[in-house]
């Protein structure tokens, strides 16, 4: 098989065909790569759970808001990315789209520098600001985020991957990359903790060196399957006005990341609080939540890329259609999630530690979530046609109101009267605001002006 037959089957384009089919069987690749993305996560959790203790578990799990609020720029940028990346290719303007490819890899290389360093000399000071209890857990935590953070590379790198490949309706190709790292993490994972006793340490280079890995095997297969890009890494290539463009659409997206991880700080910050056994039931019940969210977030992902394409190509009916589509299944398959998860949280829960006041925790916080996880499907199908349109700041909107203005005083209220166990049903509240804000948006239907390849014509030539 040649070369360009090998695009033609690895893309997709989504400007015509059923809308159902075409979210569904993009999805199914992003589902299965998700699994196979948080299954090595909750292999980390599981490993240090059951052969360091529960105070390591708890370190592991809560570094994550950290690292994810210092990369939110750069994973806004990558969001960017991929809406122009799917924009361009909908108006079959390959040169824009190799173009956008190598603009953003430039700023992801020389940005990636200040980004380690922010986040090695920053770790101990934000740990104590979310008050991480000084008791062990705090070194442990420290210095997972101090290894993440020197090879941090290898996770922007993947992402950006697998932003580009969504944006050209390939969704298979990432999965390729995600069970090359999860293979590698696992067999790391075993062979740090268990054979050399790195505790910590040994997760967090298990995590890196997989992600370094799977990035640069990543830069190679997509050079050498897809003619039309050619990732230069180190022969840096920018466009000013594409730059400014990922920038536009990024900075928000940015910014709404931040905000979520700041406020999943706080929430972090309150479950702390309560010591290290809640905090680890916390931790174990959110990996088994991220992981309940894999089929949300896959339909979502889809989304997007179908809004990007049929706006490039000036399809807006389309976009609706594929609106009901995405919202249909996401919100279907989470109300399957509900009734898996809810009867076996125990169960799940014994997989992280067996001490009972873990499992209760864990317990918890899956009983108050998953029965309201419909909601959050609804909300993010109405953000993910925005972002897929090119309206970031909307989006931004709906995050910051749901989840500073509601989310987090809620959960205080509930943890003040009813006790710590009941502010996960603050999350439920939070998603009803979002719902209401991003869909009255929706419904003006000023989404459809902001096509970033018109606004592109208008100010430049068009590209050969």
């Amino acid at each position: 098989m040649s070369t360009k037959q090998k695009e033609v089957i690895s893309m997709t384009d989504m400007t015509y065909g059923n809308p159902y089919k075409l979210i569904l069987l993009f999805s199914l690749p992003l589902l299965v790569g998700n699994i196979f993305q948080q299954l090595y996560n909750m292999v980390d959790s599981i490993v240090v759970g059951n052969f360091v203790g529960e105070k390591a578990l708890a370190a592991v799990g809560t570094g994550f808001p950290i690292i994810f609020l210092m990369s939110s720029l750069f994973m806004g940028i990558g969001t960017g990315a991929t809406v122009m990346v799917s924009q361009f290719y909908g108006a079959k303007d390959f040169k824009r789209v190799n173009d956008t490819v190598n603009t953003i890899y430039t700023a992801m290389i020389i940005g990636v520098i200040p980004l380690s360093l922010l986040g090695i000399f920053l770790s101990e000071p934000l740990l104590r600001l979310i008050q991480v209890p000084d008791d062990g857990t705090l070194e442990m935590a420290k210095i997972y985020m101090i290894v993440i953070f020197i090879g941090i590379i290898g996770n922007l790198g993947f992402n950006i991957n697998s932003g580009i490949l969504q944006g050209l309706g390939d969704s298979r190709t990432s999965l390729i990359f995600l069970l090359i790292a999860a293979i590698i993490n696992t067999v790391l994972d075993l062979v740090f903790v268990i054979v050399f006793h790195w505790g910590v340490m040994g997760v967090a280079l298990a995590t890196i060196i997989a992600q370094v890995f799977s990035w640069l095997f990543g830069i190679w297969f997509i050079n050498r399957r897809y003619s039309q890009i050619h990732i230069r890494l180190l022969g840096f290539h920018f466009d000013k006005s594409l730059f400014k463009q990922a920038m536009k659409l990024g900075i928000p997206s940015g910014i709404q990341q931040a905000l979520f991880s700041v406020g999943t700080l706080v929430m972090q910050s309150l479950v702390n609080s309560y010591g290290s056994a809640f905090m680890a039931g916390f931790n174990g019940a959110n990996k088994i939540d991220t992981f309940a969210f894999m089929p949300i977030q896959s339909f979502t992902n889809a989304v997007t890329t179908y809004t990007g394409q049929n706006i490039g190509a000036g399809n807006h009916e389309r976009v609706r259609m594929g609106l009901r589509a995405g919202m249909a299944l996401s919100a279907g398959t989470s109300i399957l999630m509900c009734f898996l998860v809810y009867p076996l949280s125990d169960f799940m829960m014994r997989m992280f530690s067996q001490n009972q006041e873990v499992i209760d925790a864990g317990v918890a916080y899956l009983h108050e979530l998953m029965p309201f996880y419909a909601l959050l499907a609804v909300s993010f199908c109405f953000n993910s046609v925005m972002r897929g349109a090119g309206e970031m700041i909307v989006p931004m909107i709906s995050s910051l109101f749901s989840l500073w203005l509601v989310r987090v005083p809620s959960a205080y209220l509930l943890a003040h009267f009813f006790g710590g166990e009941s502010i996960y049903y603050s999350y439920a509240i939070g998603w009803v605001v979002g719902i209401l804000i991003s869909g009255i948006y929706y419904a003006t239907g000023r989404w459809k002006n902001k096509s970033i390849v018109k606004k592109m014509q208008q100010t430049s030539p068009a590209s050969e």
